[in-house]
């Protein structure tokens, strides 16, 4: 699939790191380093403008390293990035920790997944069939 993308970064565009990779990473398009205060937010820039075929999406997901070495993640995670729109791709990045995290110009901080889905039609209806689920939810079905 072939995406229009504007690249007004001063980093190459986003590509796959393996050839089996799912996403892409997303690079902070900022001057100087960026400090996230323990349980701070904010929005970052990644100087990527892009134009998605329709009945696609693109999911912006945290990235883990970040994660799991730094409780750095992407606060509405998955961010989606709808096929009509045509602004600047920004990361929600959220700390988690209890220690500063600095956010450095180029740093790899969330990962872009591109999505196909569909769009549906509601029926609507007076009641639902029955499961052998039925209204439970938040770990019935398992210990």
């Amino acid at each position: 699939m072939k995406v229009k993308i504007v690249n007004k970064s001063q980093w190459p565009l986003p590509c796959y790191a393996t050839e089996k990779s799912a996403g892409m990473d997303l690079k902070a398009d900022i001057v100087e380093p960026m400090t996230l205060a323990p349980l701070g937010r904010a929005m970052i820039p990644t100087g990527i403008f892009i134009a998605l075929p329709d009945g696609t999406e693109a999911q912006v997901r945290p990235r883990s390293g970040l994660a799991a070495k730094h409780g750095i993640t992407v606060l509405n995670s998955p961010g989606t990035i709808d096929a009509d729109y045509r602004g600047e791709i920004k990361v929600i990045l959220v700390n988690l920790s209890d220690t500063p995290f600095v956010v450095n110009p180029g740093e790899r901080v969330a990962q872009m997944v591109i999505a196909e889905y569909k769009k549906i039609e509601w029926d609507e209806t007076e009641c639902l069939e029955d499961t052998e689920r039925g209204e439970g939810g938040f770990g019935s079905t398992g210990i």
